[in-house]
């Protein structure tokens, strides 16, 4: 498997639905998404189990993306027109609701295979990317398709990733937005850890 950090994000084009539920055939992710952070996730297929979970806490915490200035973008090797027929399928029928953040539809499978996550020729692994507003990946994360993820952690990432972009700190383990970071010195890592070991 490929390790895109520190690399450009793959860009692509391909048909989406919007939140608005209108469908846009080709759709640029790296131009619609300018000036922003991207979370770009994969997941294996509409209609099934774990799925809906995640894409539903994603969309619970769609607000907090986006106070952070950051776009959520989802991608599975389904269809625009299944996407769409699963948003408009009640939540209480295994539906996702009317989400809040586009759907891309990856039926070439290209987009998985650009992002090294296609498994078997046949689905996406749960792939989370976190890409800075440059288009540069900063963190990904794969699950295998059983394992559903922890979105608060990928709002964690985005939190540490703007705020070492903006104090020049490095972020120790588990860090949390409000705490202190750490000076990347051996006099910065020597007082954090002075204050802070029996805490990790």
């Amino acid at each position: 498997m490929s390790v895109l950090v520190n690399k450009q994000a793959p860009d692509f084009a391909a048909p989406v639905v919007h939140p608005d539920n209108q469908i846009q055939e080709e759709w640029h992710f790296l131009k619609e998404t300018q000036g922003k952070y991207r979370v770009l996730f994969f997941y294996p297929l509409d209609f099934t189990f774990v799925c809906p979970s995640e894409i539903i806490a994603f969309d619970n915490r769609v607000k907090e993306f986006e106070k952070r200035n950051c776009a959520v973008v989802a991608c599975s090797i389904d269809s625009h027109f299944t996407h769409l027929a699963w948003k408009n399928t009640p939540v209480d029928n295994g539906g996702i609701g009317q989400v809040s953040f586009p759907m891309v539809a990856d039926l070439t499978k290209s987009i998985a295979r650009d992002y090294d996550v296609l498994v078997d020729e046949s689905v996406a692994l749960r792939g989370t990317f976190l890409i800075d507003r440059s288009g540069v990946v900063q963190h990904q994360v794969v699950n295998n398709l059983p394992l559903g993820r922890n979105i608060d952690e990928t709002l964690r990432m985005l939190d540490a990733l703007q705020f070492h972009e903006e104090h020049g700190e490095v972020c120790p383990a588990g860090w949390q937005e409000g705490e202190s970071g750490m000076k990347d010195t051996p006099e910065g890592v020597a007082s954090y850890l002075a204050e802070k070991s029996s805490d990790l």
